[in-house]
């Protein structure tokens, strides 16, 4: 599993944001390492790179920071180290939980590191393939676009089958990715139909959907994010919640926070996949117990 490291010019601030993403993350291990060694402000690298050492059980660690020396101090002891250290520069508390939760759901070195801050690949399956030379890929800016050599981007990860390069047509299904059942327009000629199955002509996959009502005092706060995306672990399914305008990744804490939907607000669960009515009955179940606060 992978283990983290909180660096701060602060041993109070270090303990207590290890503390805070150990209550999301009860078996990863959280190593803080805060102060100048002399009980003052600052950073030590000797106390960093024994909290690196601790943190590492072989697979990797992530270490995030407060402030500009601590990264450098962080980055030397990574460079020290014989492990696979990674300095990430995110927000200190929201990356800390997010990257916690991560790796409590097993995730490696790559992922955990993506989580803190907020850079979440597709998950697989949901990019297109492409035959014909074309080849599709999600956009991050979540718009259609397309190239000579006839690729498409799709928005919002979902997934498209692009043959013989040209215009790309949806059945209307959300599940392709283009809204209201629009066309991804290519160079190159040709046409190919985009369905949710990623390959020409499939059909689109099922979602399944059901409106929870977060019955919380706080709503979708740092733990209960916490405990949807850990809930989620081992199904195959992408699950997206929503809330107003917004949409998150049900296993990104940072996106789910990102929503603001307090206590009282009901939310949209969606699901596709082959495990999606179970991804969509344990959110269900969490929000009935009121996320076991």
């Amino acid at each position: 599993m992978i283990g983290l490291v909180v660096v701060s010019h602060s041993r109070l601030l270090a303990d207590g944001v290890a503390e805070l993403a150990g209550q999301m993350a009860p078996d990863v291990t959280i190593a803080p390492s805060g102060g100048d060694g002399a009980g003052g402000l600052g950073t030590d690298f000797d106390a960093v790179t024994e909290a690196v050492s601790r943190a590492d059980s072989g697979t990797g660690v992530v270490v995030l920071f407060d402030l500009g020396s601590a990264r450098m101090v962080a980055e030397m002891a990574a460079e020290a180290s014989a492990g696979d250290v990674r300095v990430v520069d995110a927000p200190l508390v929201e990356g800390a939980v997010a990257a916690a939760v991560a790796a409590q759901r097993g995730s490696d070195l790559d992922e955990v590191a993506a989580a803190a801050t907020g850079d979440r690949a597709a998950p697989a399956g949901a990019r297109g393939e492409a035959s014909g030379g074309g080849s599709a890929g999600v956009l991050g800016d979540g718009s259609a676009g397309g190239s000579e050599d006839g690729s498409v981007g799709v928005p919002g990860g979902g997934p498209a089958g692009v043959s013989g390069g040209g215009s790309a047509e949806t059945p209307g299904d959300r599940a392709a990715g283009i809204p209201g059942g629009g066309s991804a327009e290519l160079s190159g000629g040709g046409s190919a139909e985009l369905s949710g199955g990623g390959s020409p002509g499939a059909p689109a996959e099922h979602a399944v959907r059901e409106e929870v009502e977060l019955t919380n005092e706080v709503g979708l706060h740092a733990r209960p994010a916490a405990l949807v995306a850990r809930s989620l672990t081992g199904l195959d399914a992408r699950v997206r919640v929503r809330f107003g305008p917004g949409e998150a990744d049900a296993t990104s804490v940072l996106a789910l926070m990102g929503l603001g939907a307090p206590g009282g607000a009901r939310v949209e669960v969606v699901a596709t996949g082959p495990d999606a009515a179970e991804a969509v009955r344990r959110l269900r179940d969490l929000a009935a117990r009121d996320f076991d606060e």
